[in-house]
């Protein structure tokens, strides 16, 4: 099976459509020369977006990442979520170009398959069509044990209950999504709308349903203990490491 864009066409509302033009062109002047393209991904792209509940996800494809000032990139989402405050955060992340050609079942991924290109030409197309396969599956996890350890050290060390609420959050949502790589081979596609994610984690994955509950409800309602939160944390991790394993193995033999 191969899998689809998650979005297939830029459908954003009517009053989104000036923040997107705004970061593109506060973005565009401040990094012209060193941007190749920009993406959005999740529900303003969708054209599904909520105002006051809904963050912007932004992905800058360049050809070095450390050609961008994150600190000139930071000031400038500031600047537009206190202009546009029906934003609750803007998330940006930075790609080299040569990560999305040279790692198609990682950056590529991303690109071709869960953003979309709002400026720019699309380095997506270049990237070769994903099968869903266990090789695909193990290759897409490859940073996913550098990433927990980041940010449930962070959420171990945050001191503001805000930080932690953002933690927890971005955790819950890190941990559905690498639960939900582990049934690609059952669903055939990659889902990024959360509700549609549990449920299909409900019916195809064999962890705990109860976990899977408890992590959507943290990531719809972070305000829970953290130390209760770990705990459930690492018991979902375990399950993937455990699951990335056995189909190492399984290709293996």
């Amino acid at each position: 099976m191969i899998l689809e864009k998650v979005i297939p066409e830029l459908n954003i509302q009517r009053e989104y459509k000036d923040f997107v033009d705004a970061y593109i062109d506060q973005i565009r002047a401040e990094f012209e020369d060193k941007i190749h393209s920009v993406y959005m991904c999740g529900s303003i792209p969708k054209g599904t977006a909520v105002p006051f509940k809904s963050d912007a996800d932004f992905t800058i494809v360049c050809e070095n990442a450390g050609d961008i000032d994150y600190g000139k990139l930071e000031t400038i989402k500031n600047q537009l979520v206190e202009k546009y405050p029906f934003l609750t955060k803007i998330d940006t992340i930075v790609c080299p170009v040569d990560d999305v050609v040279s790692r198609p079942n990682e950056w590529g991924f991303w690109i071709k398959v869960i953003c979309i290109c709002v400026y720019g030409e699309d380095i997506g197309e270049q990237v070769p069509p994903i099968v869903i396969s266990p090789a695909f599956i193990l290759e897409l996890n490859t940073d996913t044990p550098e990433e927990i350890e980041r940010i449930r050290h962070s959420l171990s060390n945050a001191d503001d209950r805000s930080l932690k609420t953002r933690y927890v959050k971005g955790y819950s949502k890190r941990l559905l999504r690498a639960l939900y790589s582990l049934i690609l081979e059952d669903t055939g596609v990659w889902q990024d709308d959360m509700l549609e994610m549990k449920n299909d984690l409900l019916k195809y994955c064999e962890i705990n349903p109860a976990i899977i509950e408890y992590l959507y409800a943290c990531y719809l309602d972070s305000h829970v203990s953290v130390e209760e939160f770990l705990e459930i944390a690492d018991e979902a991790y375990c399950y993937v490491e455990q699951a990335l394993q056995a189909m190492e193995i399984s290709r293996e033999t």
